[in-house]
């Protein structure tokens, strides 16, 4: 009878069945019932420590610490240690002293004795630290750079290379009047006047000022390429364009304040331009993109009537850029502002000529793993072999993979040709120029693996390769043999690992708190099902056993849009999770759909949105049901919910198909896209004036006397991104349409991401009402 006891506990665990009971107002309160899990790991200068930080005891900030490889030994550090610690920079690996930022002096250390001395200390903001040579470097300090000459023994010299002055602004009529009038009735005003004039004395040697013309006032980018002597300058030109707000109602001093906030969406693209300052000639000029492959041709989707092309350049967005290290060369990753294209081009620094070496081309957008977008986060780029040879990804292939393109042959080559269905997620070069570690998925699209990708014969080394889940924050250290990052499954958070070549990864923290642990988290199960246009859908499913089966389902809707949720790895929407225990231990199935639009598949999975969101997206979680229902489902019991993009398929569902969800709760919802912002929207359905048809046909608001089940929103009042505005236009066409079945729960203090654990709660208790109410049998 023991042993038949045993059997039937230890099958009920694999099961996923759990003798300890959920809590909904303890899951709510994520890392706090959880345990708060580690922040990205760094290395130390040689390789012997890493650092990191983690609030390992749940206090009310996170605290240092250090694991020491030798020792094997996970300790604490205090603030001091912390501030004065010298992470590793690749990007000095080939010297034999590292130069650092530490607390706003600069720092060289030596890497064999790991001694340390203080080049400068100054009150300026420090940045930018580039190295020439063994005994030489640049640095940006404040707006201008600097030439440092160094040895073992200290500084030698410091030569400041630029000196920019801004336009000078005209004064009003009125303003010079006043000023001249204080002048002359009080004696401080001329004697302070007088000191005004004293030139300010450098202590550096000094150079000839450049006066930045009176149209160029928004310089977003500085970027210095010593060895060529000049100075790429970016410049953002704004669109004319209206800002909203919000209006806070609990404030400390009790009365209202109004918050400016993002603007909408519209067809005002802002713009910027790059120009080149000669440091030897002390010349400044704009570089020229007007030659770019059909810079002015319109897109598809635009009436042509009056012609293919523009009267003018479209507006661009030009990413920082990358110079080789021993040509006066510079990569640049050009978008054009409705992101139909991206071209890399080469910069002649010595003339400032243009040579464009690769277009890409989307008529829905470009975007896809290690590709720029409107974010302005750095893309995969660079030089390689002698700066012979540049490096990039691309979605030609309908998956974002690496290519190299050699400036000799002008010829272009997939670094790895059996990259067919997978995508490569992140791309870096190793310090020697021979390898890319590389993070895919090409065992299968709900895992992360990581892989060296030799550049010569083509083939990659696994590395990172045993994970049943998913790993982030990769810290290579600087002999490269060692790798730390972040490491979860799908029931289990993130947590630091290290892993030397060839040797099983050793975990070195352990954040679960003894609540979470306490519970037998269920890892799902992951399954496709055939969608109506034949395709395949990737899902996370949730099932209870068959005895406590309560023959009703919910739909989860992850929000982003892009965004994948149905991997193997502990979910950006933990809560979420957890409450989707909550409800199979209630009996019902749950199905987590990563839904057309959603990361990790491809650019057709991506874009299948484009034009229509609502369209593709909620068939799927249609054709969802229709998959429930080979699972014993009672399809007439099927709930769906979401938040933002989530929040948005849920009304699209509840008000174009009226007879497919029981009920649906709709969290942080856009309602009108026309009223979104201009980065996300744009992409996905053109500007509102140029494509109307795309925005009204996307926009739930449209739809909205399509209801007829019971729908729960849910939303902040201080959401600054989709606005409380949203909602409330919703509300008012609800109320004229005269529908009932409608309620509405605000929070006061709550934005797009709820912060306190008791709005969470509200909300979740909201919800898993919604479903006993109308999901169960009466």
């Amino acid at each position: 009878m023991y042993y038949l006891i045993f059997f039937l506990m230890f099958f009920a665990a694999t099961l996923g069945y759990s003798q300890s009971k959920l809590d909904l107002k303890e899951i709510m309160k994520g890392q706090e019932f959880t345990g708060y899990w580690p922040e990205a790991p760094q290395w130390s200068l040689d390789g012997s420590c890493l650092y990191f930080r983690w609030n390992k005891d749940g206090k009310e900030d996170s605290e240092p610490f250090q694991y020491v490889l030798k020792t094997k030994q996970l300790e604490a550090m205090d603030e001091v240690q912390w501030k004065s610690i010298i992470p590793f920079d690749a990007s000095q690996i080939s010297f034999p002293t590292q130069l650092s930022v530490v607390q706003q002096s600069m720092v060289l250390t030596d890497r064999k004795t790991m001694k340390s001395q203080i080049l400068l200390q100054t009150d300026h903001f420090l940045s930018d630290v580039e190295r020439i040579s063994a005994t030489q470097a640049t640095v940006r300090m404040d707006g201008d750079f600097y030439l440092m000459n160094f040895n073992n023994q200290g500084m030698l010299s410091l030569q400041q290379l630029t000196r920019y002055v801004g336009p000078t602004t005209n004064k009003t009529q009125d303003s010079s009047y006043l000023e001249r009038q204080q002048s002359e009735l009080f004696e401080y005003f001329k004697s302070q006047q007088s000191k005004d004039k004293e030139p300010e004395k450098s202590p550096f040697e000094t150079v000839n000022e450049m006066h930045l013309p009176a149209d160029l006032q928004n310089i977003s980018g500085r970027y210095l390429n010593y060895n060529s002597r000049v100075v790429l300058l970016r410049e953002d030109r704004n669109a004319q364009e209206k800002p909203t707000e919000f209006t806070r109602f609990i404030t400390k001093d009790g009365y209202t304040s109004t918050v400016k906030a993002r603007a909408k969406v519209s067809h005002e693209e802002p713009s910027q331009f790059m120009y080149l300052h000669r440091l030897k000639k002390d010349t400044l000029f704009p570089l020229d993109f007007s030659k770019l492959s059909d810079i002015r041709k319109k897109p598809t989707y635009m009436d042509t009537t009056g012609g293919l092309y523009f009267e003018k350049d479209r507006p661009l967005f030009l990413h920082d850029p990358v110079f080789a290290k021993t040509k006066p060369l510079a990569l640049l990753d050009v978008r054009a502002g409705d992101n139909k294209d991206r071209w890399i081009v080469l910069v002649d620094l010595t003339t400032g000529a243009i040579s464009e070496i690769e277009r890409q081309h989307d008529d829905a957008w470009i975007g896809g793993p290690g590709i720029s977008e409107w974010n302005m986060e750095n893309a995969t780029l660079g030089f390689v072999q002698q700066d012979e040879v540049v490096y990039f990804q691309s979605e030609e292939n309908g998956f974002s993979q690496l290519y190299e393109w050699n400036l000799k042959t002008k010829k272009k080559e997939r670094v790895y040709p059996g990259g067919q269905g997978f995508e490569m997620q992140s791309v870096t070069l190793s310090s020697d120029g021979t390898r890319y570690f590389i993070v895919h998925n090409a065992d299968n699209a709900r895992s992360l693996q990581g892989a060296w990708l030799h550049r010569i014969h083509q083939k990659m080394v696994p590395v990172i390769s045993n994970v049943t889940g998913g790993f982030r924050d990769l810290a290579i250290s600087p002999n490269q043999q060692c790798f730390a990052y972040l490491s979860s499954t799908a029931n289990n958070p993130w947590e630091v690992y290290v892993k030397m070549d060839n040797q099983p990864a050793v975990k070195i923290t352990e954040s679960k708190t003894a609540a979470f642990a306490n519970y037998a988290w269920r890892t799902p199960e992951y399954i496709q099902y055939k969608a109506s246009d034949g395709k395949e859908v990737h899902a996370r499913l949730y099932q209870p056993l068959v005895e406590n089966r309560n023959g009703a389902a919910v739909l989860f809707v992850h929000g982003a849009g892009y965004l994948q949720n149905a991997h193997s790895w502990w979910s950006h929407y933990y809560r979420e999770y957890m409450f989707h225990n909550l409800l199979v231990d209630k009996g019902y199935t749950v199905l987590d759909v990563d839904y057309r639009a959603s990361a990790g598949y491809g650019r057709d999975y991506r874009t299948a949105i484009y034009r229509h969101m609502g369209g593709r997206d909620v068939q799927d979680f249609i054709d969802a049901k229709k998959y429930l229902a080979t699972l014993s489902v009672d399809t007439n019991r099927v709930g769906i919910y979401g938040g933002s993009y989530g929040g948005f398929v849920t009304l699209m569902s509840l008000f174009q198909h009226p007879d497919a969800f029981a009920c649906g709760a709709a969290l942080r919802s856009v309602t009108d896209w026309a009223h979104y912002n201009h980065e996300y929207t744009s992409n996905i359905l053109n500007y509102p004036t140029t494509d109307p048809e795309a925005y009204r046909k996307s926009s739930p608001i449209y739809y909205a006397e399509g209801l007829s089940k019971p729908l729960l929103m849910l939303h902040g009042m201080v959401d600054d991104n989709v606005q409380f505005q949203d909602i409330v236009r919703l509300q008012q066409r609800l109320i004229e349409l005269g529908l009932t079945r409608w309620e509405l729960a605000a929070y006061p203090v709550e934005a797009h991401g709820f912060k306190e654990s008791y709005s969470w709660y509200d909300e979740y208790r909201r919800i898993f009402e919604l479903f006993e109410h109308y999901l169960l049998k009466k």
